[in-house]
Parts: C-alpha cells; sequence; structure tokens
C-alpha cells in the first residue's frame, strides 16, 4: 500500500461525525449483516461527505430540520467544483461523475432507512432521495485481434524471464474468465486444480465459480514451473520472491500500468484496462451467441441490467444483428 493510501485510510479510521446522529450505529449493522470492511469504510466516507456539507454549508440547520430541498442542495455541492475532499479541507480539483454521485447517495438512503428501521427520528424519507440521471456512454472494447496482442505481449516485450511469463498468465486469466482483477490478485495456489474451475469470492462477498480456458491453464503451468517457494497466492511480485515475503501480493496498479505500456507499444487507441478485459470477456461472449443470463452468471453480476451494460460495446454485433434479422435487409 501507498504512503498515500495508508495515510488516508488511517485518517478515514480517526474521522469524527459531527452533525449525524447514529452513525456509529449504523456502520455497525453493516458489519453485524456481514458485509465487508471494505463496503464499511465506503458508507463511512460517503456519509463523511454529507456530514461536513451539513456542518459547513448548511450549519444554520438543525439535523431535525432537514428537508427534501437540503438533498438537492447537497446534489448540488456534490456536482460543484467547490466540494471538499472527504479526507481532508482542500476543494477537489476534479467534478464526481454521476456513478460517484449515485454511490454517495445510495449510502445516504441506506442510513435514512436504518433510522427509519429503528425507529430513530429521520427528517427526510429515504425514499425522498432521488439518483442523479446518469452519463450515457458509448462502451469501448478494443478488436479482439488488439486485445489478443495485448495478452501476448508480455512475453514478448519482457526481459525478465520470470515477469514475462507471470504477466502472460495473469492477463491470459483475466481475459479467460472474465474476473475482476482484485479477484485476481487475491487467487491462492489451493484454489486451482486439475478441471480449470474456481472457486471464488468476489464482490460483496458473492461467491461463484470462474473456469479458465486450456490457453491460459497452459500459461499459468508455464508459469508455476519456475516458481520453487511455497507462498500462498498464485501471482506474486518478484521482488517478494527475492525477500522471501510469503503473503506478499502485487499491486493492481502495477498490473494497471503495465496494461498500458503493451497498449501504448502497440499502438491499441481504444483506452484498455485490466477492467476492460472483463469487458472484452463479455462483450466477445455475447458476439458469438451466449445466453446472457450465463454471462450474468459468470460475471457475478446481481443484476441482469448490469451484464447488459457490459455487452452494449459490441458495435459488430448490433451490426450483425441488424443485417440478419432486418425486414427489408
Amino acid at each position: 500500500m501507498k504512503k498515500e493510501e495508508t495515510k488516508n485510510t488511517e485518517t478515514l479510521k480517526t474521522a469524527n461525525f459531527v452533525v449525524l446522529p447514529h452513525v456509529s450505529h449504523f456502520l455497525t449493522s453493516i458489519l453485524a449483516n456481514n458485509y465487508s470492511t471494505k463496503t464499511h469504510d465506503s458508507y463511512k466516507r460517503d456519509l463523511l461527505t454529507f456530514d461536513k456539507f451539513l456542518a459547513t454549508e448548511m450549519s444554520h440547520l438543525s439535523f431535525k430540520e432537514l428537508d427534501k430541498h437540503s438533498i438537492e442542495l447537497f446534489k448540488a455541492y456534490l456536482n460543484s467544483d467547490d466540494r471538499k475532499t472527504t479526507l481532508n479541507k482542500v476543494s477537489s480539483e476534479n467534478r464526481l461523475k454521476s456513478g460517484s454521485v449515485n454511490r454517495m447517495l445510495s449510502s445516504l438512503r441506506r442510513y435514512f432507512t436504518y433510522l427509519v428501521d429503528m425507529d430513530f427520528e429521520s427528517p427526510v424519507p429515504p425514499t425522498a432521495i432521488k439518483l442523479v440521471r446518469a452519463e450515457k456512454k458509448h462502451g469501448q472494447v478494443a478488436e479482439l485481434s488488439e486485445l489478443i496482442s495485448l495478452i501476448e505481449y508480455p512475453t514478448k516485450v519482457e526481459k525478465n524471464k520470470f515477469v514475462a511469463l507471470r504477466n502472460r498468465a495473469m492477463l491470459e486469466t483475466l481475459f479467460a474468465s472474465g474476473m475482476r482483477i482484485s479477484e485476481l490478485l487475491g487467487l491462492k495456489l489451493n484454489q486451482l486444480d486439475k478441471s480449470g474451475r474456481i472457486f471464488i469470492q468476489g464482490k460483496g462477498k458473492k461467491q461463484r465459480f470462474i473456469y479458465l480456458t486450456e490457453r491460459s491453464k497452459e500459461h499459468i503451468d508455464a508459469y508455476l514451473k519456475l516458481r520453487v517457494d511455497d507462498f500462498p497466492y498464485l501471482f506474486i511480485p518478484k521482488r517478494g520472491l527475492n525477500a522471501g515475503e510469503k503473503n506478499k501480493r502485487i499491486a493492481p496498479n502495477y498490473l494497471q500500468m503495465k496494461i498500458k505500456k503493451y497498449r501504448e507499444l502497440l499502438g491499441i487507441n481504444v483506452p484498455t484496462s485490466a477492467h476492460s478485459l472483463r469487458h472484452g470477456f463479455a462483450t466477445y461472449l455475447a458476439e458469438q451467441g451466449a445466453n446472457p443470463a450465463a454471462i450474468q452468471v459468470l460475471l457475478g453480476h446481481e443484476s441482469l441490467d448490469t451484464t447488459t451494460r457490459y455487452v452494449h460495446a459490441s458495435d459488430k454485433y448490433a451490426e450483425d444483428t441488424h443485417r440478419k434479422f432486418h425486414p427489408l435487409k
């Protein structure tokens, strides 16, 4: 973890609420209901933003005096350039995207719902907290041939054999399974078997199976032949290997940086990240005619609507559908 990330984590732990009542009880209930500490911290961070807004921008009102108009002012605050960051007092240089605003509003709605459920006084009904309109973006996924070139690139450009085979295996695994980068870097050796089926616990503690291709298994095996350690994680940093740090894991920033470097060297114009390989996994499965419900299970999505957004990036699929089914073709 970087020094700045460590500092922010420590600041979050010691941060105190000024205006919002019963927040400690609410956050305790999050953990009591088996949500992760990451979810707990996310709620705390979002509610600290609202608390800071009330303490600085709405100090003339008590918590009991809040109304629907107060929520609308909070939305405007989140969309402004004057918004203060959660963990310090400086203004944020970047405006929040609609997804981030809606996450905070969802946290606020959950908090007010808790107040109602526990018979605490809630000045605003949870249903009055409406989400903002989300930007509709045309999703982008690199061409399949470009993604294949990207996945294969580590063994062509990396001079260190261990790094080359490991990075190739990581990218092969991402595209073969559609898993998230956090799920990939958290994989342990004891989760592997010859079947290529891996049981994982993903986002929100949701459990599912992911499946490796024969191709990805071959590259994992090639990488593991260089491993003579007994470290628990499947993918480990070379520096950790040399230092003998058994619980050392690869940082997400490292893999994202490498993908960016490979993309630039290959001249791939479409912005591509580890998450893009997950999008590509869903998109090209859809292009081959895969059932959306099956893709939903493979990605670990709770809603089919989320899965649909992943596969909307496929212009080719839309074009082929138009040509095949248009009544005046």
